[in-house]
């Protein structure tokens, strides 16, 4: 069985490209420097991972991300249409739907995505719903909330080499609940959809089965150091203030970073579970420990 797969040099294409290979023959195709030639697809599946990620700095054009998150996209999937390939496993995000989760975010919920970098995936998504396919084919849309594993460069790593220097968690104050996606549990499903010929073509919310705080995703870091967790409830308006001149001087904690770290963000995975009928390799608590010992190795 052949596969392509795009975005292959990126944190989760390096991890699936080990995950998949000895059991398919794998080629790697990068769009970033094929964007005025043809795309000619002779492999069974693709797997498109390629695209701009969002960016917590706030400097990329808005044309960056529709450039490389739905033209990209659209050129490619246009290419699959019309070759042979039966699948085609679009990697989208979680903020293709929502940005901001009051409660659980399902796969029922009417897309409002608020930034360049959601609303590109969104665009991508409709594009391939809206396309009739050839009997035979089929697309599955996987939508996955923050991944981490081996080689994430994140929030998680930069998150991890705080505590690693002896400096205290300061925002144990801002109690949240948010989800995490193990790289290798995203690397199970994709393998399950290759592999399998009842999954349902659709949009899928990719997560770990449990939410976890950031003062737990602190303790889990700091044990794996040998650390003793070290937690301050510093006032929540004091942090906010700092954030915003982290906006305006370019500073580490910035408005940005500060919602991802402690947002409530828990994100449903229940449909693809009812889809896999099988448990997934890892629980959020062990997917992250596997990532802080990953952490310890040199590059």
């Amino acid at each position: 069985m052949d596969i392509l797969i795009t975005g292959a040099n990126g944190f989760v294409g390096k991890n699936l490209n080990s995950y998949l290979s000895g059991n398919f023959s794998i080629s790697n195709l990068s769009l970033r420097f094929n964007k005025s030639a043809d795309i000619i697809i002779n492999s069974d599946h693709v797997i498109h991972l390629s695209g701009k990620a969002h960016d917590l700095k706030n400097v990329s054009q808005p044309s960056d991300y529709y450039e490389a998150n739905f033209e990209l996209t659209k050129k490619l999937f246009d290419a699959f249409v019309k070759s042979d390939a039966r699948k085609f496993i679009f990697i989208s995000s979680v903020k293709a739907a929502a940005d901001d989760v009051p409660d659980v975010l399902t796969e029922d919920v009417i897309p409002n995505p608020v930034t360049h970098y959601g609303k590109s995936k969104l665009m991508a998504e409709e594009y391939i719903q809206s396309q009739k396919l050839p009997d035979g084919k089929s697309y599955y849309i996987l939508r996955p909330c923050m991944i981490h594993g081996v080689g994430n460069k994140g929030n998680l790593n930069l998150l991890y080499r705080l505590i690693k220097k002896r400096i205290p968690y300061p925002l144990a104050a801002f109690e949240n609940k948010r989800s995490f996606l193990s790289v290798e549990n995203l690397c199970f499903i994709i393998r399950e959809i290759i592999e399998r010929d009842d999954f349902t073509q659709g949009i899928y919310n990719v997560s770990d089965d449990e939410a976890l705080s950031t003062n737990e995703v602190v303790s889990i870091l700091s044990v794996s150091l040998n650390y003793r967790p070290s937690l301050w409830k510093i006032s929540p308006a004091l942090i906010k203030f700092v954030a915003k001149l982290g906006d305006k001087f370019h500073l580490p904690l910035n408005t940005e970073r500060l919602n991802k770290l402690t947002e409530n963000y828990i994100v449903s995975n229940k449909k693809i579970k009812n889809q896999l009928k099988k448990n997934l390799p890892l629980s959020a608590m062990e997917g992250l420990k596997l990532t802080a010992q990953s952490f310890q190795q040199p590059n």
